[in-house]
């Protein structure tokens, strides 16, 4: 048995594989402020996009548009025809300008 290889000797930061026992570093003060201004920021103008469509749903639901037809409800059709013909019998002028 004295052929076989020996491992190298294996460090104490090796031997802790796991992130939980790995040594982490710590955020200086001015990176952690600065990644809480982000923070913040982005949830200022989340919240701001967000009340805006709902403003604008509300806007468009309440003030939903309705069309006017001129013509009479009783859907007398006859009558439309009537006045239809009533135009083309007429003489008509030719105009040169």
């Amino acid at each position: 048995m004295t052929g076989l290889p020996t491992p190298p000797p294996a460090k104490a930061d090796e031997l802790m594989s796991t992130p939980l026992l790995q040594a982490t570093e710590t955020l200086t003060p001015t990176a952690g402020a600065n990644t809480a201004v982000i923070a913040c920021v982005l949830t200022v103008v989340f919240i701001t996009l967000l009340s805006v469509l709902i403003i604008i749903i509300i806007y468009l639901h309440k003030n939903k548009g309705s069309y006017i037809t001129y013509e009479p409800a009783g859907g007398e059709a006859s009558a439309t025809l009537q006045m239809e013909n009533d135009s083309v019998q007429g003489k008509k002028e030719e105009y040169f300008i």
